[in-house]
């Protein structure tokens, strides 16, 4: 799926800088990725990224000295900070970067291009450098299955950056990084028609500790996981932190109605090296449709979120969804 343009006209409420990359690799040896890749890519990432930067070797990063001011922590452990408002009795904060596999990238033979797109958040787009590097000297030690047997081995060519000007060439193995800011994404007006959201990798909602199934789906739980999520990636990766009326919010998303509904569960099981267990990780995919004219006071969240991802997962590519109208 094409992600969307950076065209435009309106200026979004919530000032969350976001950047999508995409990075192209070349196979060095057979490259086996699962059905859905998004956990490897971000165990990957961040075994590499840990190699690279940690300089003290300590095994628990909340033990050592630089846990509060060091890559690795902020981006994949994100602690939230000490004086923080938010999440203080939860031990991570939102990761300010999201995932996106290549769909239909899945088995690679040698000499053959690929890749995976990222997507980094506020504050995250400053560690580009440092997930480059590491992703560079993941494909070092392999990725996907075999990996620990040789396979999967692959060099980094080149990383491109989405602009309004289309995909640019930032950086070439050897060149100079030279990547643009982050910035916020325009939002087009509201639409006057029905908007079409297309599910394209499972959305995984609970309510009430239950998990929402295509029967049970209402709009407002799906905007509340968004809305929270859009609030605490500004709060803890930006200087603005989001100042909106939240039950309003979730008020007019409560009388939005779900159209023409075509939603599935799919089923998704990944392992967890932490937890040495296989997780559930399933959710819905398929598509929706909105009435664009209940959509005014919620198009400049549910329009950033196409960026963000929505539900459980999302740091791995899921809850990606796109609108159309």
């Amino acid at each position: 799926m094409e992600p969307v343009s950076f065209t435009a006209a309106a200026t979004t409420l919530v000032a969350l800088p976001v950047a999508r990359y995409r990075l192209h690799l070349i196979a060095d040896s057979a490259v086996r990725l699962p059905a859905y890749a998004g956990s490897a890519w971000r165990g990957a990432l961040g075994h590499a990224l840990k190699r690279t930067v940690c300089v003290t070797g300590a095994r628990h990063c909340p033990d050592c000295l630089l846990y509060r001011s060091c890559v690795y922590p902020y981006v994949f452990e994100t602690p939230p900070p000490e004086r923080a408002e938010k999440l203080r009795k939860y031990p991570a904060a939102p990761h300010p970067f999201v995932v996106e596999p290549w769909p239909d990238c899945r088995d690679v033979a040698p000499g053959e291009t690929f890749g995976v797109d990222l997507v980094l958040i506020g504050r995250g787009q400053a560690q580009l450098a440092y997930f480059i590097e590491a992703l560079r000297r993941a494909g070092q030690g392999g990725v996907g299955q075999g990996a620990a047997q040789g396979a999967g081995r692959y060099a980094l060519a080149r990383v491109e950056q989405q602009t309004a000007a289309g995909w640019q060439t930032i950086y070439a193995s050897g060149g100079r990084l030279q990547s643009q800011p982050a910035r916020v994404p325009s939002i087009p007006p509201p639409p006057a028609g029905l908007v079409r959201v297309e599910l394209s990798t499972p959305l995984r909602l609970k309510v009430a500790e239950d998990l929402v199934t295509a029967e049970r789906l209402r709009f407002r739980d799906f905007f509340s996981a968004l809305l929270r999520r859009l609030s605490l990636l500004s709060y803890f990766h930006t200087d603005t932190p989001l100042d909106t009326d939240f039950r309003a919010l979730v008020q007019a998303a409560e009388a939005v109605p779900i159209e023409d509904a075509d939603l599935r569960w799919h089923d998704w099981t990944r392992y967890s090296a932490r937890q040495d267990a296989l997780l559930q990780m399933g959710g819905l995919v398929g598509a929706f449709v909105l009435p664009g004219a209940a959509l005014a006071p919620l198009w400049p969240y549910l329009w950033l979120g196409q960026w963000t991802h929505a539900g459980k997962g999302a740091v791995m590519g899921l809850g990606r969804y796109r609108l159309s109208m």
